[in-house]
């Protein structure tokens, strides 16, 4: 049993024992509630323990990783939540770490923004073996989220992320650079995505967007900043948090629901968008640009499912894209002769002689001929310009969210 202080960059926010297995055992002492991770409750200046030791837990690797349990296998570990407290909860995503009470360390000696860190962690989650010798956690591997395969690496001095794709297709590192072009041609705030090959596979590659004075919070957490009531749809609960918070995010969350038709995105769950804000002054920057966009474009689909658009899975906030089609407030903001060229586009993401040992051209040509009718779906419905009201029917239920840790 340790004692060790939350920090916030270089602001003390708690005391607390902690272990490896068993997670935050005992809070004693509180010294800046607003410096809390957000949606964590505080009553009568008790900060409720099991709301932040699943904010902690939240932190680690989710065991549905792929290769995660023969990782752990390799370094002789039990659980990734033991991962957290060998580097010290560090995070490229926020600015919150643990610091051993009583020790001198300091967040500028030892965060991975302006310092380097190790490539063990990583080279062990890309399947590699154990190197001999003094194996280094100093990583921010340990607190990436996500369940495909993925490292953090340093790129002519940029923090960029590696992620991989599933099998038998291996698509999701080039649904990743669709998304960002199509996004580029709308003028949506996005993360920009480029494609590495190593080994013969494909990955993804993006730059962290959060900086070293920022955080990047989940509208997961935004969610637990009020009670959520019975006739408020998920939609309209999460926008009434972010206007309480004083961030108009209806414009930012009409542009994620378009692209999310077009690509046809069933992954949007409530921890890959939020907001963002200073972690010093703690002001609220706006919603964060949309990253994470990879498991669309019927990535796990046959090209007949991939044409006739069957069983596709919508989220956050409706079950069917066309439902959730229905929330955006204006269209006007869209620019539909951006988009002609976007079959020619595609093709182009995908042309490459190595990409054929994944995804043939009738797979391709489906892509293709789906995404061009879906913007032509948009364009109509667009057009019709009617008004539609927010209701709660038809909603993604709250286990759903509840869930999003094991998608």
């Amino acid at each position: 049993m340790a004692e060790y202080i939350l920090m916030h960059k270089n602001i003390p926010v708690i005391k607390m024992e902690l272990t490896e297995a068993d997670g935050i055992t005992k809070i004693l002492d509180l010294y800046a509630p607003e410096h809390l991770p957000i949606g964590i409750p505080v009553k009568k200046n008790t900060v409720d323990k099991k709301a932040l030791n699943m904010w902690w837990a939240d932190r680690s690797i989710p065991s549905s990783r792929s290769g995660v349990q023969e990782a752990l296998n390799e370094i002789g570990l039990a659980d990734t939540k033991m991962l957290l407290v060998r580097s010290f909860g560090l995070s490229l995503s926020d600015q919150y770490w643990i610091k051993p009470d009583g020790t001198d360390l300091e967040w500028k000696r030892i965060n991975f923004f302006d310092n380097a860190f190790s490539d063990d962690i990583g080279n062990v989650l890309f399947g590699l073996k154990k190197r001999e010798g003094n194996f280094d956690f100093s990583s921010p591997d340990n607190t990436s989220d996500g369940c495909l395969k993925k490292r953090w690496k340093i790129i002519d001095g940029r923090r960029c992320l590696l992620k991989g794709g599933s099998n038998p297709f291996r698509q999701q590192p080039f649904n990743e650079v669709i998304a960002s072009n199509i996004m580029e041609k709308l003028g949506i705030p996005h993360i920009p995505y480029t494609i590495l090959w190593d080994d013969d596979m494909p990955y993804s590659v993006c730059e962290d967007f959060v900086t070293k004075d920022m955080d990047l919070v989940s509208a997961w957490r935004i969610f637990q900043t009020r009670k959520k009531k019975n006739d408020v749809s998920v939609y309209q609960h999460y926008v009434n948090c972010c206007l309480e918070l004083g961030v108009n995010v209806v414009p930012a969350l009409d542009q994620m629901i378009v692209i999310d038709y077009i690509i046809a995105n069933e992954d949007r769950h409530l921890n890959n968008f939020g907001l963002l804000r200073n972690a010093e002054t703690l002001q609220w920057l706006g919603a964060s640009p949309i990253f994470d966009s990879g498991s669309s474009l019927g990535y796990n689909k046959v090209p007949f499912d991939i044409l006739k658009e069957r069983e596709i899975i919508c989220k956050p906030f409706k079950k069917s894209h066309d439902e959730q089609l229905k929330l955006v407030s204006s269209f006007d903001w869209i620019d539909f002769r951006l988009l002609q060229d976007t079959g020619k586009k595609i093709r182009q993401v995908f042309d490459d002689q190595r990409i054929s040992n994944f995804i043939d051209q009738k797979r391709i040509d489906a892509i293709v001929q789906s995404t061009e009718q879906r913007i032509q779906k948009l364009q109509t419905f667009a057009a019709q310009k009617k008004t539609y009201f927010i209701t709660t029917e038809n909603d993604v239920t709250e286990n759903v969210a509840d869930d999003y840790r094991n998608l």
